[in-house]
Parts: C-alpha cells; sequence; structure tokens
C-alpha cells in the first residue's frame, strides 16, 4: 500500500472531521511575500521604541502583553492559562537586584588591603551583604569535594576557568560560604562580569540561596596577599593532590544592591483539538529583551531586540494563525510567549511549574528564538538533535523539503541556552529547529556584533530563512497534531511513511 492510498484511507476513516493533518501544499511566491510581510508588521511593532526594548516589569511588558494577547485573539486562539480572571497571562513573580557598588578589604598580618574598582566586580542577591573579619578559604580550582563545614561562613577563593567556573560556584554555594571570590587573569572578564550583573539581574521569586561573589584580577590578589604566598597558592593548585588551604588572612566585605519584588506574565493561547485525551503540542518563544542597556549619553540606549526575539514572537503568532486556520486539529496546540528568557529561562521555568496541563500530555514542543538571521536555503540548525524521539520525524521533514542539516557540533553548543533546555529538563521533548544556528558563518556575526546591543534592529531582519523555517514548522506540528498521522507511542509517522 502506498504512503499515498495509506493517508487517503486514514483521512476517510477520519471522516474528515478533523480535516487531514498533513504536510501542507508548497506555498507560491506571493503566500510567502505576505507571509513575510505579517511576520515584518509583527517584528516592527515588537521592536519599536514605543516598546522600550520590552523588560519585564516596565511599560514595554504592558504594551507586549496587550499586543500578543490581541494577536492570539485575532487568530482565533482560546485562553490557555485556566486562572480564573487571568485567562491569557499567567502572573510569573520575579526578584529584582540592581547592584549598588561595594568594596573588598584583605587583612594579611599587619598589612590591609583595599582593592580597587580596576581589581574588583561585585555582586550579591541580597539588598546588602556585610561580611566582617573572615576567614579565608583557598579552594584552587576544587568545588564539589570540599567539605561544606570547610567552606561556611568563609570567603572561599577560587581560581577562574572559562566555562567551568560558573558551576563550581553553584557547587559552592549551596554549602554556606560568606562569599565567593573567583580570580581570574583576565580585565575582560571583570568587564563582563560587571555589565552583565552590573545592571538588573531578575531571578524567581523564592528561588535559590543568596549569593554574594566578586571577581578579581590575579593581579589585584597578589597585591593583597603578596607576590610569593599568590604564586606558591596558585602553582600548589595545580596539583592532583592539592588540598584547600585556609589562609593566613580573613577579608571584610561590604555589597548593597538595590532589590525590588514585582509581577511578570508568561502570555498562553490554545487551538482546543477535537481529542485532547491524544496530548498536546507546545510552541513556545520568550517576548522579554533587555531595555534600556546602551551607554549613558547615547543617542538610542534601547536595546529593541529586533531578531532577539520580536522575530521569535513574530513566528509563534504567524504559527498561530495558519495552523487555526487548517484547524480544528486533534491534539491541543498550546502557544506560549514567555517572559525572563534572558535571566536565565525563567519564564519556561516558571510554566512548568505550573503548567495549563500536566506536563507528560505534551507530546512535542518547539522553540522560536532568534529566528531572523538566515537568507532562504540556508542549512538547517537543529538544536536538542539526539534527546527526544522527535529526531526521525524532523529530519525525514527537512529531507522532504530538500534542505540539509547543518554544523551539528555548532547546534548543539546553543541547547543549554534557550527555553527547550528548560522543557527538557522536566521531560518535554522540546526541540529548536532554526537556519539561523545551522552555520557559524551565519550566526557569528550576529552574536559576536548586535547580539544584545542597541543595533538589534528591525532594518537588520532578514526573513528568507524564517520563512522557511515556519513553513516546516507547520507541517511538522499539523502531522503531529494529528492522531491519525502521529503516535508518540509508537514513534512513528503513521500517514507520512512510504512502503
Amino acid at each position: 500500500m502506498t504512503g499515498a492510498l495509506r493517508l487517503f484511507l486514514g483521512c476517510l476513516g477520519a471522516l474528515a472531521l478533523a480535516g487531514c493533518a498533513t504536510t501542507p501544499e508548497p506555498v507560491s511566491d506571493s503566500e510567502r511575500a505576505e507571509i513575510g510581510e505579517r511576520l515584518m508588521r509583527d517584528i516592527s511593532v515588537l521592536a519599536s521604541d514605543e516598546f522600550e526594548g520590552r523588560k519585564p516589569g516596565t511599560s514595554g511588558e504592558d504594551l507586549t502583553v496587550e499586543y500578543v494577547i490581541r494577536q492570539f485573539e485575532a487568530a482565533g486562539l482560546s485562553p490557555g492559562t485556566n486562572i480564573p480572571g487571568s485567562p491569557w497571562r499567567a502572573p510569573v513573580a520575579l526578584t529584582s537586584v540592581e547592584p549598588q557598588g561595594g568594596t573588598l578589604t584583605v587583612v594579611s598580618g599587619d598589612r590591609e588591603t583595599s582593592l580597587n574598582t580596576r581589581e574588583l566586580a561585585f555582586f550579591t542577591t541580597d539588598s546588602r551583604t556585610l561580611v566582617s573579619d573572615a576567614e579565608m578559604l583557598f579552594v584552587g580550582y576544587r568545588a564539589e569535594d570540599v567539605p561544606a563545614e570547610q567552606v561556611m561562613g568563609r570567603v572561599v577563593v577560587m581560581l577562574g576557568e572559562e566555562g567551568k567556573s560558573p558551576a563550581r560556584r553553584r557547587s559552592l554555594f549551596t554549602k554556606g560560604p560568606a562569599a565567593i571570590v573567583t580570580v581570574t587573569d583576565s580585565e575582560i572578564a571583570i568587564r563582563t562580569l560587571r555589565r552583565t550583573y552590573g545592571r538588573e539581574v531578575l531571578s524567581l521569586a523564592g528561588e535559590g540561596v543568596s549569593t554574594a561573589m566578586a571577581m578579581v584580577s590575579d593581579e589585584g590578589m597578589e597585591r593583597a596577599l603578596g607576590e610569593d604566598v599568590w604564586r606558591a597558592l596558585r602553582n600548589a593548585a595545580q596539583g592532583d593532590d592539592f588540598r584547600p588551604v585556609l589562609l593566613p588572612t580573613t577579608a571584610s566585605l561590604d555589597a548593597r544592591t538595590k532589590r525590588r519584588e514585582f509581577e511578570s506574565g508568561n502570555l498562553i493561547g490554545v487551538l482546543p483539538g477535537l481529542s485532547p485525551e491524544t496530548g498536546a503540542v507546545l510552541l513556545i518563544a520568550h517576548w522579554d529583551h533587555l531595555g534600556r542597556c546602551g551607554d549613558d549619553g547615547q543617542p538610542d540606549a534601547i536595546c529593541n531586540g529586533a531578531i532577539d526575539n520580536a522575530s521569535g514572537v513574530a513566528s509563534l503568532l504567524e504559527l498561530a494563525r495558519r495552523l487555526a486556520a487548517s484547524g480544528p486539529h486533534d491534539r491541543d496546540i498550546y502557544f506560549v510567549a514567555t517572559t525572563a528568557e534572558e535571566s536565565g529561562l525563567l519564564g519556561a521555568k516558571a510554566f512548568l511549574a505550573a503548567p495549563p496541563k500536566p506536563l507528560d500530555t505534551f507530546i512535542a514542543a518547539f522553540n522560536f528564538d532568534t529566528v531572523a538571521l538566515a537568507p532562504a536555503g540556508s542549512p538547517v540548525g537543529f538544536v536538542g538533535e539526539g534527546r527526544t524521539a522527535l529526531d526521525a520525524l524532523i529530519r525525514e521533514a527537512i529531507e522532504a523539503e530538500g534542505r540539509q542539516i547543518g554544523d551539528r557540533e555548532f547546534a548543539e553548543s546553543f541547547v543549554k541556552r534557550q527555553d527547550s533546555w528548560a522543557l527538557l529538563q522536566e521531560g518535554v521533548p522540546a526541540v529548536f529547529v532554526s537556519s539561523a544556528f545551522g552555520s557559524p558563518d551565519l550566526a557569528w556575526p550576529y552574536l559576536e556584533g548586535d547580539y544584545h546591543r542597541v543595533s538589534d534592529e528591525v532594518q537588520k531582519i532578514e526573513l528568507g530563512g524564517a520563512i522557511d523555517d515556519l513553513l516546516l514548522h507547520e507541517g511538522l506540528i499539523r502531522r503531529i497534531a494529528s492522531a491519525q498521522d502521529y503516535s508518540p507511542s509508537e514513534n512513528q509517522v503513521v500517514g507520512g511513511a512510504q512502503d
């Protein structure tokens, strides 16, 4: 039996109640142009100066919420939060901290050294962290195997190592230090920490432990402890038999922040399915960006985030329109615009903590983030390949469109940097499929140039690859949303296979 005949019989067997959720017919150039016009309209609104960079907790959020909900309604979605009195917006409680400066003084014998701002960058999650004459513990590159009783109440000094320091700090913070000082020989690292944490930083309200950390230059630590002592410690840390050293010094620090709590929101719409008991499909894109992030005195200080991620939200909205027009489908299709992705996937984590349906009912999830980079016909970045049961289906759809999967190692490097990662951590089969991350030659110029800068403007948008990807997703989602065409338990496409 041919795939076409099986598909025809399947549609007859379903009495055409849900339509036949096949891959859409190829679209004409004029239809692609219309899709591009709608995408650009949405991007232009969301990335306009009026929206002020869509920072959570600002008037830019209010405008974004209003616009997205209005588009959800116009597309024909139903409210998806299940929250009385807040049908579209699921509240997300956030805590904001904004550093207000600090000091670090080290006492060694009769010598007292206060580090200067060039040698030091501070961050604390509390309104104020005040430590007086605390013992200092040098752990080098160690973290996980350092006993809590050695760490508790002390200022812990660790050596920075690119890509590994954040995990070490997280491990050490669970053991109750007074503060953690990371020493680096890179002034760039100190400037990066100051730029990253020198502005407002968000977290989920009540999440995590209190943290106070500083980044200190190698030169600053050498000045505080003495050249011979510091060099001996650094050399000892290289050995396999190194053990943490309690230093004959004390540290005092005073770090302050401006702290506030406020409510942001995830936006949730749904296309109700004819057979919701067969599961649900999730589409997700973060609506937030950085707000005003330019230097003081800059003519344009707004980070509008046209590519990151007005383009992803625009794709979400266009898919809502097209999937609503091709429905009804068997399975529920949820559309979620998350808050505070830029601060650590916080909106996605909040969604997972209070989902509108049990998480195990979501049989597939697709993320849309920074999608408008690549021209039409570009290779596809498959972020999350090998982590879900969706691989064969996605590869088949890419091949059917005559496209190629791009640089797999490059795509995999982004798996933890977008909302799909939070979903994967909770067992939701989530992927991020985008031509924007199919090739480093395409992505790096943006990442090293306009990413998280005021230059991420509408004029930089490239919609060719984004439209390719949108149509690819439309076909995938229609097939997965059909109980006739896709069975997650069997991990196969029923209607699209060929004998």
